[in-house]
């Protein structure tokens, strides 16, 4: 049985998400699991997620979710606005979570080039940072 669709067009901020994500060389739109994600290779994006942080899953609708580098893990998780996604964050994902504050977009576009370094073959990254 598929997973229902757990997003509208409308949504805060996914227009943005979509505008950034899809701005890279080769990348894809495919709703997979309910919510709109952003692929090369592999997916380096998604619109919506949830969490099981309080211990009971809770849906966090209006987010991004990107792969993190590492180094950057602790400090993103010591912000209020991140949190660790379910199902996705052992494997190096963090939230960003677009109510709990205002949006700064260049931090997101940021977030998502990232992770986009991240899982891109490499021949994309090249091709990001020109000759």
């Amino acid at each position: 049985m598929p997973h229902p669709i757990m997003f509208r067009d409308h949504d805060p901020g996914l227009a943005e998400v979509r505008a950034i994500a899809l701005g890279y060389p080769e990348a894809y739109e495919k709703v997979s699991h309910g919510r709109p994600c952003f692929f090369v290779s592999k997916m380096f994006a998604m619109y919506g997620g949830s969490t099981k942080e309080t211990g009971e899953m809770t849906t966090v609708p209006h987010c991004v979710l990107v792969k993190v580098d590492e180094s950057d893990r602790e400090a993103l998780q010591a912000d209020d606005r991140f949190f660790l996604p379910a199902y996705l964050g052992p494997s190096g994902w963090l939230g960003l979570d677009f109510d709990r504050a205002d949006v700064d977009w260049d931090e997101v576009r940021e977030l998502i080039d990232a992770s986009f370094r991240l899982v891109a073959p490499r021949r994309l990254v090249k091709q990001l940072d020109g000759p």
